[in-house]
């Protein structure tokens, strides 16, 4: 008698989705890239009317969770075009690193990484704000690791992804993410990451296979080379439907940016 038991079926790569076409890719990195940076530069040469700096990290300044200082906003100075980057919504139903409906109103698209103590502010303060817009249907949120704090960033992302694949992803998600703070680099070692799947009962021995596997990192390599295509060297990063924000500012600004595209969806 033919055996017929059920075979686990993983989740193709998502190429296609990531890089649609080079002229495309190209494009949008150049575009994005010289927006976000000009950003920066406007705020740090202006002298008038200061606030506060938005909370952000790279791999350059080797992640230092200090601020470079207050930020100072033009009086009266309008606010530099910003492009409509909606092309990097995914929207895909079977998108493991996403919450919220596939046609939901309104996305965002994060940039993050799990050693980034700014990303992990804004997982503790304003994602719990942004998700009451996902179960209301409104939103949603597609994440994208890129890993620039190196190869335990990188081994996290693909232990997230392997929690995704068991249907754990925001689960495994908060444990690397404790209160609002940041795991040693130890901590995200093979063996911590595997403590920590325990924690959510994952299925340990297909967790470490997928954890592992050429297909796992293949997809978190597509994820990264996404979000430095763009420009997003410093984390945390956003699309917000269709328009950038950088650092992790505070949960109004994300909270006034839905509510003025939904209202402009109506």
């Amino acid at each position: 008698m033919p055996d017929t038991t059920p075979t686990r079926q993983k989740p193709p790569l998502r190429v296609s989705a990531v890089l649609p076409t080079v002229v495309i890719i190209v494009a949008a990195a150049l575009t994005a890239f010289v927006v976000w940076q000009a950003i920066g530069e406007d705020s740090a040469q202006q002298t008038t009317d200061t606030a506060e700096q938005p909370q952000g990290a790279g791999a350059a300044d080797g992640g230092d969770s200090e601020t470079d200082g207050p930020v100072t906003v033009p009086e009266g100075g309008a606010e530099p075009e910003q492009p409509d980057m909606s092309d990097i919504e995914r929207r895909d139903p079977e998108d493991l690193l996403a919450v919220g409906p596939a046609d939901a109103p309104v996305a965002i698209v994060m940039f993050t990484d799990f050693q980034c103590p700014f990303c992990a502010t804004w997982h503790e303060e304003t994602l719990p704000t942004m998700m009451d817009y996902v179960e209301a249907g409104e939103l949603r949120i597609e994440w994208r690791d890129v890993n620039v704090f190196g190869e335990a960033s990188e081994r996290a992302a693909r232990a997230s992804y392997a929690a995704a694949l068991q249907d754990e992803f925001l689960s495994y998600h908060e444990l690397l993410f404790p209160d609002g703070e940041t795991l040693s680099e130890s901590e995200l070692s093979q063996e911590g990451l595997t403590a920590l799947a325990q924690q959510v009962d994952l299925d340990i021995a297909q967790f470490e296979e997928d954890m592992n596997s050429a297909e796992v990192a293949d997809q978190i390599n597509a994820n990264a080379e996404e979000g430095l295509a763009i420009g997003a060297y410093s984390t945390p990063a956003f699309i917000v439907a269709g328009e950038p924000i950088v650092g992790a500012q505070p949960t109004d600004v994300f909270v006034t940016a839905v509510d003025d595209a939904l209202a402009e969806n109506d």
